[in-house]
């Protein structure tokens, strides 16, 4: 049912489409009749995308986007193969864990990429759209959007992390509070509460994200790294460990030739010609 293998998407069949211009690999979901509904085939795509931003040099920052009136609204139930089966109730039990599981690694694949990902979020941001925007480094809101978690609504847990991701970066009242009701709120609650970093007007969005996306591209991309890094590990795995890739982070970058070139160009009031060395 989970295609764990293949890495071709037939032309016709695309839940994201990547290209890459002036340093910005620009992902966009690309399903807006279906509001960009997310599925198990939209996961394999999103490890396949992440697999190739990794090592491509050109790309320094993403921005991640989405073509339509919502960003995403969901899960798309209209979807092919969208229920594991199992030969009795303790092997689909079993086949959900190890299918989330997967899940899990194609998300972490996306939110660790070492370059910064900005998302610019309209309309819906329901489900796993919300927790994927939430995987994003920076959010960008125009001021039509909504998120919320409604799983419980559904019965079912927030599977994807989305709710322990609030927990990080609006504290873990707030996450029970949005998960556990499946309230919808809107770009300016979401701002106030950190889950949005700006909240723009809706015919902003576009250009407010991008120029954000350009303006941490320009910036010497093994610092830009080391930074998302080095902030990531204390978010995530507290002081001592962030503190020891923060050591190694400044040691590659102080020992680089960007520093030097950063350096020589203040010196000098120009601007800067980084290449990543």
């Amino acid at each position: 049912m989970i295609d764990t293998i293949g890495t071709d998407i037939p032309e016709g069949e695309e839940r994201l489409r990547l290209h890459v211009e002036d340093g910005i690999g620009v992902l966009t979901l690309c399903r807006p009749r279906q509001l960009n509904g997310w599925s198990w085939e939209s996961t394999r795509q999103l490890g396949l995308m992440a697999d190739r931003i990794r090592f491509d040099d050109s790309i320094r920052a993403v921005l991640l986007r989405a073509e339509g009136r919502a960003f995403c609204a969901g899960i798309d139930v209209t979807a092919p193969g969208g229920a594991i089966t199992g030969r009795s109730p303790a092997e689909r039990t079993r086949n959900y864990y190890e299918g989330i599981r997967w899940v899990h690694e194609r998300f972490a694949d996306f939110a660790t990429l070492p370059q910064p990902i900005v998302a610019a979020v309209q309309g819906y941001c329901l489900g796993f759209g919300f927790e994927l925007a939430l995987m994003a480094d920076v959010r960008v809101a125009a001021d039509d959007a909504v998120f919320a978690l409604p799983e419980a609504q559904l019965g079912v847990a927030v599977d994807a992390g989305g709710d322990l991701r609030i927990a990080r970066e609006a504290g873990a009242g707030w996450a029970k509070l949005l998960a556990l009701t499946g309230r919808r709120i809107d770009a300016a609650t979401a701002e106030r509460l950190n889950l949005v970093q700006l909240s723009v007007e809706t015919g902003e969005l576009e250009r407010t994200a991008r120029e954000l996306a350009v303006e941490i591209a320009a910036n010497a991309p093994l610092a830009v790294q080391g930074i998302k890094r080095d902030v990531d590990a204390f978010a995530d795995a507290g002081l001592t460990a962030a503190l020891d890739r923060t050591a190694m982070s400044a040691a590659v970058t102080l020992t680089s030739q960007d520093v030097r070139e950063g350096y020589a160009a203040k010196a000098a009031r120009r601007t800067p010609k980084f290449d990543g060395t």
